[in-house]
């Protein structure tokens, strides 16, 4: 963190971080500290008034730019910073490997990390089914079978669309691949692209396995311009939306749409009537850049990555949307006009989109984004009542099929029961798992029978 911000500074040009006023810092997940923004303006010699250590999200990078903005269009603050880092794949190796880092020593009590799956139900975390690699396939699959996509060609709108963002990290010294994979290359399962969760391959997960940080810093355009930072250079906010879905996920309308998500957008896009020039979508997984480029009407060849995505690009754990705001402001120098960038927090939970330009927005209307609580509740479906131990007829609502790294897999079904009033997970028998990994069809829509074992969790056969 300390090497970003000492890199944008010197981007700026001019000696800004001596009257920065306010610094947020993204969660880290990789390396435990006790006060990490006090500890890095200790590191640097940084007196900002705030300090502030956000909560876990993908989203939280573009939310504090956003924050940021608003803050100093009010007058409230003059510089302000927004930086995170994480060395994953240094932590794990030494832990792997038994060494002991002679970084920061680890605090009798660090500062807090509260990550999505503490808010998983009791049942998903019974089943396996509380982490984001096992519950965005239940989005994929049931939003592919929504569009009347069979698996095989989900899969392939899948790998074109990752081959794309590959390309663009191959391009960007600043990736952890530097090298293009082919669609049939994402596609194949091999050892060195295993499945993960049906239908993923490794190849479609984001890398948390990297060593990665970043740094934006903004201010006023008055500031700037006595600076003497050149106006060309300059990247103006304009404005955003942000909206978010249930914490646990099993209470929520449906997993063929995110309404959060939807308005999201579609406020970006009528705040942009024209489009965008450069556009960045969140991509831990497929069905999340593939559902909101449908949202906002793009076209598949167009690129949905200013930094390479999740995977090529690197995915450092809650800090990747700070390194696609550097990409985008780099993209917005070289080919000016309007950009998107697209945040996602949770599980599909926390969404939050950022307008910029590289001239000012014509409007001031950064000072004020809409709340957009209102018309989600106007606009969210009636959610069914979540059984834990549920008997009798049910019907498949979506699915996936959980891999170990030896091979070994599980499958599970989330069910409607009751004529859709009620919900819940099942097991599904080993005997079963192919018909879960059907490339011809899914599995949502067929019937069959739920039973509950006493001190068990639900098991689910299909029918005849």
């Amino acid at each position: 963190m300390e090497q970003a911000l000492r890199q944008a500074e010197a981007t700026a040009g001019g000696n800004i971080l001596s009257e920065l006023d306010w610094l947020d810092v993204v969660n880290l997940i990789s390396w435990p500290y006790a006060a990490p923004a006090d500890e890095l303006c200790q590191r640097m010699g940084l007196t900002p008034a705030r300090r502030n250590y956000g909560p876990v999200g993908g989203e939280t990078p573009i939310r504090f730019v956003h924050e940021a903005a608003t803050r100093i269009a009010r007058g409230e603050s003059t510089v302000a910073a927004v930086c995170g880092g994480e060395a994953h794949l240094s932590a794990a190796r030494a832990q792997n490997q038994g060494i002991d880092l002679p970084w920061t020593p680890r605090p009798a009590k660090a500062a807090p990390s509260v990550r999505g799956q503490d808010s998983a139900h009791p049942l998903a975390k019974a089943l396996s089914v509380h982490l984001p690699v096992t519950v965005y396939p239940f989005y994929e699959n049931a939003g592919a079978h929504a569009q009347g996509q069979p698996p095989a060609q989900a899969l392939r709108e899948s790998a074109e669309l990752w081959c794309a963002m590959s390309h663009v990290a191959a391009a960007n010294p600043n990736a952890w691949y530097d090298q293009a994979f082919g669609t049939e290359e994402i596609m194949a399962v091999s050892p060195a692209n295993r499945m993960i969760a049906h239908p993923y391959r490794k190849l479609m997960v984001a890398n948390i396995g990297v060593n990665q940080g970043a740094a934006v810093i903004l201010t006023s355009l008055a500031k700037a311009r006595s600076l003497g930072l050149d106006d060309g250079r300059l990247i103006f906010v304009h404005g955003g939306y942000t909206a978010e879905e249930p914490s646990d996920y099993l209470q929520r309308e449906g997993f063929d749409r995110c309404t959060a998500r939807d308005i999201v957008l579609e406020s970006a896009l009528a705040a942009c009537p024209g489009g965008f020039d450069h556009v960045e979508l969140y991509s831990c997984f497929p069905c999340v850049p593939k559902a909101a480029r449908r949202t906002l009407g793009m076209r598949q060849d167009e690129s949905c990555t200013m930094a390479g995505g999740l995977t090529f690009f690197g995915a450092p754990l809650n800090n990747y949307m700070s390194h696609a705001v550097a990409a985008m402001a780099r993209g917005l120098r070289d080919k000016p006009g309007i950009g998107l960038l697209y945040g996602q927090g949770g599980f599909m939970t926390k969404h939050h989109a950022l307008i910029v330009g590289t001239a000012p927005a014509e409007k001031a209307w950064v000072m004020q984004p809409p709340a957009l609580s209102v018309e989600l509740q106007q606009r969210y479906g009636d959610c069914p009542t979540l059984v834990t131990d549920a008997e009798g007829e049910a019907v498949v609502e979506t699915h996936t099929v959980a891999y170990d790294r030896d091979g070994g897999r599980r499958g599970v079904v989330m069910l409607r029961l009751d004529a859709g009033a009620k919900r819940t997970l099942a097991a599904v028998a080993d005997e079963e798992l192919d018909v879960l990994e059907n490339d011809a069809a899914f599995a949502i829509g067929r019937r069959g029978h739920v039973s509950t074992p006493p001190g068990g969790v639900p098991i689910w056969r299909f029918g005849a």
